[in-house]
């Protein structure tokens, strides 16, 4: 328990400095203050320190990396995000408008891993593969690239407003919008598409067969058919940037119910492993 208290405040001291980089980032985008952004990084930067920190902690104290229980799942697909929000906006600051989005939703979710079960558990036999450190490191880097892709369709259908707010007016041109979106959509397909085949190794390792229609393994095909389709119609019959971006909210929402709800909520043999 003490263990789990010094993970928690941990969590909660990059909680913290999450909220001031997210303060500093609302007074650059609205107010039009650009030279705030390299001020919000800084405290982007060191909440993962202590972040990073509770992750580590938890990794020795189970044995094994964070990907079963609800808590270690939460707090490491987190981390991989903000660093990702990270380094874009050091190499775009012009996108500060990203971190709008980003942010909150990755508060709120290390704030529901910090509410959930915090029980360690041993790695079962099952899942001592190679195979599944690919799995799941994919899939961790999936969700941040589509979690960007999220956060670029949201500037998006505000951009397109007949009356879009003020600040709006100050971000990329929905072009560029549109057309980062397209590859942060392609980047995190490409790493889902991973994901599944990883995934399907290890199935055939534990339990002797690559696919067996498991209801997470239907709708991670689900998840990967819906980017598929979002990619192949927008390379080829090109909708409306708005269209597009309305699309890629929904997939996204398909991605999220797959990969954080319905493990926990569904009988499954990944259900079995995250409680």
């Amino acid at each position: 328990m003490n263990e789990f208290a010094l993970e928690t405040g941990l969590l909660w001291a990059g909680v913290a400095c999450y909220i001031a980089a997210f303060a500093l980032l609302v007074h650059s985008v609205v107010f039009s203050r650009p030279a705030r952004v390299p001020w919000a990084r800084w405290p982007l930067a060191v909440g993962l320190l202590p972040h990073g920190a509770a992750v580590v902690l938890r990794w020795i104290a189970v044995g094994h990396g964070p990907y079963m229980m609800k808590y270690e799942v939460f707090a490491s697909n987190t981390w991989l995000a903000l660093a990702a929000l990270l380094l874009f906006l050091r190499r775009r600051p012009a996108w500060a408008a990203l971190g709008l989005v980003v942010l909150p939703l990755s508060i709120l979710g290390m704030a529901i891993g910090v509410f959930s079960n915090p029980e360690a558990r041993a790695l079962p036999p099952t899942l001592r593969s190679t195979w599944l450190v690919f799995h799941v490191t994919f899939a961790k880097l999936a969700a941040a690239a589509f979690l960007l892709s999220l956060a670029t369709a949201v500037l998006v259908v505000l951009r397109s407003r007949k009356r879009p707010p003020a600040w709006c007016a100050r971000l990329p041109e929905i072009a560029v919008l549109d057309a980062n979106e397209v590859r942060f959509v392609g980047f995190g397909f490409i790493l889902w598409t991973v994901t599944i085949a990883a995934g399907s190794i290890w199935a055939n390792q534990s339990w002797g067969r690559y696919w067996g229609w498991d209801a997470i393994e239907t709708w991670s095909l689900i998840a990967w058919l819906t980017y598929g389709s979002w990619l192949h119609s927008r390379l080829f019959f090109r909708p409306r940037p708005l269209t597009s971006a309305w699309l890629a909210i929904g997939a996204f929402l398909i991605f999220v119910l797959t990969l954080l709800i319905l493990p926990y909520v569904i009988p499954s043999l990944h259900s079995a492993y995250m409680q």
